[in-house]
């Protein structure tokens, strides 16, 4: 009877500790939501009527214009470099495979930074061509408006959608191109009609990636002065000190977040039953289309331009500024930025890896219905915006406080840096796991049968049989959540303990003070990180086509 009790008990333990991490991945969005409980109080309606008079037209006219142009670019170049390197051989093909993907590296802040330092109206270029043609007035238009961000964020996130639209004509359309190629249709056909619409829900998965993250930035609206949502929720809760809205908006902002994952997950969906089993990645390679003369010169031109104009150019821009002075910054300050920084990295790279583990364990050797509830609303956090996290966490915070005065969670969440690893937890979590799932899709169940066989279980399987055979996976789920996490603006921003700014904060505060050459060493520190990831990608990619 009691030795019985011991299963019923663990089970119940395992759900309980289940319910308790869901519940803190899900507090921020949960607690958004529930602001709107207040919706019957005369002060929240007049808020939500001043907003509809004033500042919600702009922020979402704002916000669907700069999606709609972003949405159109990256779809524009990811789609037309990734058809260039895949159905087409030419001299250099093997150095825009990789070189396509450096623009990953970069921060879409730090882009917007270089490109603001370079092309102002003060800066080298209009300074320089107003001395050599005699004139007075600007010879570029602003680049810090819509349009100016819409190019930013083109030239900054089109490799999610060349990744996924590589990797499904590469997969996909092999065969079927051979087939049609040997029918007698020609080159133009073949593209139009067999390899775009097999790469159409790549091209949807991969604009849905871009448009959240263009949704999720602060840092270039902040920086380019533009009306967008995220932008709107930090005015409304740091200038004018009114959580209420602050909150409402962070809920607009979340539909629309929900809308394009909806999208996202759709199109994932269609790439899964569009694949074919028997195709292999690059075997499309053999059979791609040498090009001569002039098109070889256009494959360069749409190889090229992508990698000079979000990769290339805005390094020059900010290695120009500390070439001619390199004493703009103190190094004591840059290192203990940087010490931040990698201490913030590291503590939430080990711990949201630890929670991967334990998630991604728990489905594998118990995979009932709270296991992977659980598991799929962690894996929504990563859609979940940083201004979002932000107010969601910050929202039961005053509450507690309002309640409790003296209960001091305000100065845990806020003077410490637990609130902050919150965050960066809620936020990226998602990214570990899903790199741990795929390490575990490696492993046969088989394994398992037979170390249970042999008396291996529970933590004892875990760390015999699993962890050897994941430690690639989670060491590359440690260095995405660090370079994650070292990028990251929003949330730092807010919730970063007194005097302790990292390096995008710092960045970012030096920008908006006009401090732009004092900003090009942690954005280049910034940019370095980033690299980390796009030479395992690059590398992984290499190993996958081989």
């Amino acid at each position: 009877m009691k030795s019985a009790s011991l299963p019923l008990l663990a089970l119940r333990l395992r759900q309980f500790l289940l319910g308790l991490l869901t519940a803190a991945f899900m507090l921020p969005v949960l607690a958004v939501f529930a602001s709107w409980w207040s919706i019957g109080d005369p002060a929240s309606l007049q808020i939500l009527r001043e907003m509809a008079q004033t500042v919600l037209p702009d922020y979402i006219g704002t916000t669907l214009i700069l999606c709609g142009a972003v949405g159109f670019g990256v779809v524009a170049v990811g789609l037309s470099t990734a058809v260039a390197v895949t159905l087409f051989e030419f001299p250099g093909r093997r150095f825009f495979e990789w070189a396509l993907l450096l623009p990953l590296a970069m921060p879409a802040y730090v882009v917007a930074y270089a490109y603001t330092d370079f092309l102002q109206f003060s800066g080298p270029l209009q300074t320089a061509l107003r001395a050599g043609l005699s004139l007075e007035g600007r010879v570029f238009p602003e680049i810090r408006n819509t349009a100016g961000a819409a190019w930013v964020f083109t030239f900054a996130l089109y490799p999610y959608v060349y990744l996924l639209v590589r990797t499904a004509l590469g997969e996909n359309a092999s065969h079927l191109m051979e087939a049609a190629r040997l029918l007698g249709a020609p080159l133009r056909r073949r593209i139009l009609q067999i390899a775009l619409p097999l790469a159409r829900p790549a091209v949807a998965a991969g604009m849905a990636l871009a448009l959240m993250e263009t949704l999720a930035d602060y840092g270039v609206s902040s920086y380019f002065g533009i009306q967008t949502f995220t932008a709107g929720i930090y005015k409304a809760w740091l200038s004018m000190d009114n959580r209420i809205a602050a909150a409402q908006l962070a809920t607009m902002l979340l539909v629309l977040v929900a809308l394009l994952l909806s999208l996202e997950r759709r199109a994932q969906r269609r790439m899964r039953f569009s694949t074919s089993k028997g195709a292999r990645t690059g075997s499309i390679e053999g059979r791609a289309v040498a090009l001569q003369g002039r098109q070889i010169g256009i494959a360069w031109l749409v190889c090229g331009l992508p990698v000079l104009l979000g990769f290339g150019l805005p390094v020059l821009f900010m290695l120009r500024p500390l070439a001619a002075d390199w004493s703009v910054l103190s190094w004591g300050q840059f290192l203990g930025w940087s010490w931040n920084s990698l201490r913030l990295g590291v503590i939430s790279a080990a711990l949201a890896v630890a929670l991967a583990m334990l998630l991604a364990f728990g489905l594998r050797s118990r995979p009932d219905r709270s296991t992977r509830l659980a598991v799929q609303l962690v894996s929504l956090g990563y859609a979940v915006p940083g201004a979002v996290i932000v107010v969601g966490l910050l929202l039961p915070v005053g509450w507690v406080q309002a309640a409790w005065p003296d209960s001091g969670i305000g100065y845990a969440l806020t003077a410490t840096s637990v609130g902050l690893v919150w965050a960066y937890l809620v936020r990226f979590c998602a990214v570990a796991l899903q790199s741990v799932q795929s390490g575990y899709a490696r492993i046969p169940q088989s394994y398992d049968d037979s170390a249970r066989m042999l008396g291996a279980r529970g933590w004892r399987l875990l760390r015999r049989v699993h962890w050897p055979l994941l430690k690639r996976s989670t060491a590359a789920a440690a260095l995405l959540v660090f370079v994650d996490v070292m990028k990251e603006l929003p949330a730092t921003m807010v919730l970063r303990p007194f005097d302790s700014d990292t390096l995008a904060v710092v960045a970012y505060q030096l920008a908006r003070d006009e401090r732009l050459g004092e900003a090009a060493l942690p954005s280049l520190a910034l940019v370095l990180v980033g690299l980390l990831p796009v030479v395992l990608l690059s590398r992984t990619l290499r190993g996958s086509a081989r």
